[in-house]
């Protein structure tokens, strides 16, 4: 009985220390430090032994002299450079961080939300990702303009990108879909449906995934010797969606197929077509991209370009673990997803 009065006094008195859980283990301190901070070159008996120990003092580990032993800080940061009210308003981000967050948790990593919205935000956060506060970072929605994919490479903290970025492809992982596939898919299908007057609500020129899939919707319509003029960039949103859809039917009245290069932009166009009493999808058939939440709550239900966001965002986690633990060689790693149609009523 003597250990369990001795365990039960040192949780009265004061936090108990590493030196006493070695000597309630029966180990070297050496050993129950290993045993904690990961359990490398350790017996399971000594490991469990340990554990138990933990368990038995209430012993908290010091993050910070933890930290001075591991090099680590068990964070990982999450970058996105976009507008708060997009980040909490586009099911895109909902979607993606839950699928980064699992396998960050199983291995007990805490994620860290990181925002950089222009202006002074990213000399900000280059000073941040500089400082090693993060053992690694996913960066997630990334424009031309920002220097977040160099700067990375430069740093050499270990990255993925959901995306493929504009700069340092060749330096930097990225796990992306085919956008430039989906966008020829979502036309192709208009084209099969019969129409011929087919416009676009392209997603913003500084982003990869827009410029992508008006390609992929350009190179379709130019191999059935169509015209591919009836374009327009937006923003992802479902006001910039409508928006777009109303300078596209002012200048091509004659409209009868639309792809909208996110649902968002699609539920939008939808409720610009319904304002002029265009019936979809029998005056225009209208196809969206991403098959997130929305497309179940359009009326009519939204034929889109399924993009497999959660695996995307669960792979880049997975392939930022295997960079920490040494699992990857020196190269980068790039993992392209198909898109495929899911057909519903609005085409």
């Amino acid at each position: 009985m003597t250990g369990v009065n001795d365990a039960e006094a040192i949780r009265g008195r004061r936090s108990p220390t590493l030196d006493e859980v070695a000597r309630t283990a029966g180990v070297s301190r050496a050993t129950a430090s290993r045993a904690i901070n990961g359990g490398h070159r350790v017996s399971p008996a000594a490991k469990a032994a340990v554990e138990s120990a933990v368990r038995t003092l209430g012993y908290t580990p010091n993050l910070a002299a933890r930290s001075l032993v591991t090099q680590r800080t068990d964070t990982i940061g999450v970058v996105v450079p976009e507008p708060d009210e997009r980040i909490f308003s586009d099911p895109f981000f909902a979607r993606t961080l839950r699928a980064v967050t699992r396998p960050l948790a199983d291995r007990d990593l805490q994620p860290v939300l990181l925002l950089a919205t222009g202006g002074d935000d990213e000399p900000r956060l280059l000073r941040y990702l500089n400082h090693r506060h993060l053992d690694g970072a996913i960066v997630v929605s990334h424009h031309r303009s920002t220097t977040l994919p160099d700067h990375l490479a430069s740093v050499g903290l270990p990255s993925v990108f959901v995306g493929r970025p504009w700069s340092s492809v060749d330096r930097v992982s990225y796990v992306d879909t085919d956008n430039v596939e989906g966008g020829r898919q979502a036309a192709q299908l208009l084209l099969d449906r019969g129409c011929r007057r087919i416009g676009t609500i392209a997603g913003p020129a500084d982003m990869s995934a827009g410029v992508d899939r008006a390609d992929g919707w350009r190179a379709a319509l130019g191999s059935a010797g169509m015209r591919a003029d009836a374009l327009v960039h937006s923003d992802f949103t479902e006001a910039g969606g409508a928006l777009a859809a109303a300078q596209l039917l002012d200048r091509h009245p004659d409209l009868d197929g639309l792809f909208a290069a996110s649902d968002l932009m699609a539920a939008g166009a939808l409720k610009e077509l319904s304002l002029r009493g265009r019936r979809v999808p029998e005056d225009v058939a209208v196809i969206g991209y991403d098959d997130l939440d929305v497309p179940d709550r359009t009326e009519p239900p939204l034929t889109t370009i399924h993009n497999p966001i959660a695996e995307m965002a669960g792979q880049a986690a997975r392939l930022l673990l295997e960079q920490l633990d040494g699992r990857r060689g020196a190269g980068p790693v790039r993992v392209i997803y198909p898109p495929t149609p899911v057909r519903r009523e609005s085409a």
